[in-house]
């Protein structure tokens, strides 16, 4: 690596780390939640994040015998809902790259009776190791904010995407209503670095998490970050008042 790459830097919530850090540094918060993310998720978000899961679900237009790329798919919340839009004769792929809890997404699609139809991979969403051109659709929920090189990784996802499909980036994002912030911050920095060390043992971990929510594109910045990727006819809608929201591209 030349010194110009050593010396970059990046975003680690509100810290600066070097560009060949962060991916360490991630990983480590995955390996300290990954047992406690599921349960963490449903009291962060109070069940919400199943909704917007579902929402996501209620986009890919999967049919039967199609196939998905399930990307930073974590313990395989969309890659579940996935594998039952395409059907036996389908094929969804979840990868992470964080070994702890692409372990939790694999046990979870055994254990919901998903075998013949599924593959679970450890990859880099910004190299992912797959033939391009050949999934109908490819998603990424809530893990584009913790990758190091964003338009790599959404470069490597359209890459994947055969003629007629589409990506979807389900993220985190910028509160549409201003005055809700204050609120906001407060839950993000005071309450939920809580609940991660009463529930997961853990509060800066999840101090991270909300500080990497910050740091993330806010809706209209991701929106141009999809277009520079190549994808088109891009567009976005707002969840829960932008708290999250649903960016959407094509490959024509």
């Amino acid at each position: 690596m030349s010194e110009q790459g050593k010396s970059r830097e990046t975003d680690f919530g509100f810290e600066q780390v070097s560009w060949s850090d962060k991916a360490k540094r991630v990983r480590g918060v995955f390996d300290s939640v990954a047992a406690r993310y599921d349960v963490m998720n449903d009291l962060m978000s109070a069940g919400a994040h199943r909704l917007w899961k579902r929402f996501v679900l209620s986009c890919t237009n999967l049919r039967a015998g199609q196939r998905a790329l399930d990307v930073a798919g974590g313990t395989g919340d969309l890659s579940i809902g996935m594998l039952r839009q395409v059907g036996p004769a389908g094929l969804v792929v979840l990868t992470d790259i964080n070994a702890a809890m692409l372990m939790r997404g694999r046990d979870r699609l055994i254990d919901a009776g998903f075998a013949g139809n599924s593959s679970v991979v450890q990859a880099n969403a910004e190299c992912l190791p797959f033939k391009p051109g050949q999934f109908d659709c490819v998603t990424i929920g809530f893990g584009l904010r913790n990758v190091t090189d964003k338009p790599a990784a959404l470069r490597s996802m359209r890459s994947m995407l055969k003629p007629g499909g589409q990506l979807i980036v389900l993220e985190f994002s910028t509160l549409a209503v201003p005055a809700l912030r204050p609120l906001y911050d407060a839950y993000s920095f005071r309450i939920l670095p809580k609940l991660g060390e009463l529930v997961a043992g853990d509060a800066d971990s999840y101090r991270y998490l909300a500080e990497s929510i910050r740091k993330h594109p806010d809706q209209e910045t991701l929106l141009a970050m999809l277009r520079d990727a190549g994808l088109e006819n891009c567009n976005y809608q707002n969840l829960a008042g932008g708290v999250v929201a649903v960016h959407r591209g094509y490959v024509y």
